[in-house]
């Protein structure tokens, strides 16, 4: 018998979704920084044994959206209510519920598995904790809740063994040796923009988008040329800095993460252009990928 299914993370943000994720896969797929709505898009990561397939799902994390670009975001997160096999609600610490309330409606007449992580556990006292799974036990009345640190891997194991035990028969839906469902090109995108995300305050981080233009591959060395969009020329200037330090920053950090996640090396070329209120153009957001289906 082989077992296979979707097993889809949500939750607001900033609780811990891409951390459980990478856990669970082993890999770095999705971006992870202390700054909320890191993940824009919804990111497969595909976990296969001789007897199963467990396809992980990380999603945006729920808002209230403010412009077309979280609009789509979270139509992404629509997404993963619709073929997920197994439901994974992942909350933090002294969290009280969904920002959006409607999903939260949602998860309860769902009449599939619901797994409910209590995350960072690991900054709790025990008293606070037992409180928290008596809330959440009375929330979300049928589901399952784990108390976890998705960071120090703490009953991560425990909840992968209940993800097999209640996976459906079904065969595999991807290649045994394929890890997600994105090209090579994502993840250098998503790379560049976890570090100006790690490197920029305020809005610029959330203003930019990474395209790569080039991706030349040969035994030894890739050559990669990647554009960061920014809404505003001000913004350009932020992300360029005086004399260029500040992409440079970004660049070094980047090209040191591209040359582990590819296992080679890397020489990467980063360009600034402006490209105004992308977040709010229907085109531009279809263009990179964002268009709600």
């Amino acid at each position: 018998m082989h077992k296979a299914g979707f097993v889809n993370i949500i939750g607001n943000p900033n609780v811990g979704k891409s951390t459980l994720m990478n856990a669970f896969v082993g890999e770095k797929l999705s971006i992870i920084t202390s700054k909320a709505q890191t993940t824009r898009h919804r990111i497969f990561g595909i976990v296969s044994g001789d007897d199963f397939q467990v396809v992980f799902s990380d999603t945006p994390g729920i808002i209230k959206p403010a412009y077309a670009l979280q609009e789509s975001m979270m139509a992404f997160v629509k997404d993963a209510f619709d073929d997920a096999d197994i439901l994974i609600y992942m909350v933090e610490i002294g969290e009280k519920g969904l920002k959006e309330e409607a999903f939260f409606e949602r998860i309860n007449k769902l009449n599939i598995p619901i797994l409910l992580l209590i995350n960072k556990i690991d900054t709790s006292e025990q008293q606070v904790l037992e409180e928290q799974v008596a809330y959440w036990k009375e929330q979300v009345p049928r589901a399952e809740v784990y108390p976890i640190s998705a960071l120090r891997n703490f009953q991560t194991k425990e909840v992968f063994d209940r993800i097999l035990a209640l996976l459906p028969e079904s065969p595999a839906f991807f290649p045994k040796d394929q890890l997600t469902d994105k090209p090579e090109r994502f993840f250098v995108n998503e790379i560049i923009r976890e570090k100006i995300l790690l490197h920029y305050k305020k809005e610029v981080p959330y203003s930019v988008e990474v395209t790569t233009e080039s991706f030349a591959d040969s035994e030894t060395i890739l050559h990669i040329r990647s554009v960061i969009m920014v809404e505003r020329e001000s913004q350009k200037g932020i992300i360029i800095g005086h004399k260029g330090e500040a992409l440079k920053r970004v660049g070094v950090a980047a090209r040191a993460d591209l040359e582990k996640f590819f296992g080679k090396q890397v020489h990467l070329e980063l360009f600034v252009k402006v490209n105004k209120d992308w977040r709010s153009n229907e085109r531009q957001l279809s263009r990179f990928g964002y268009a709600s289906r």
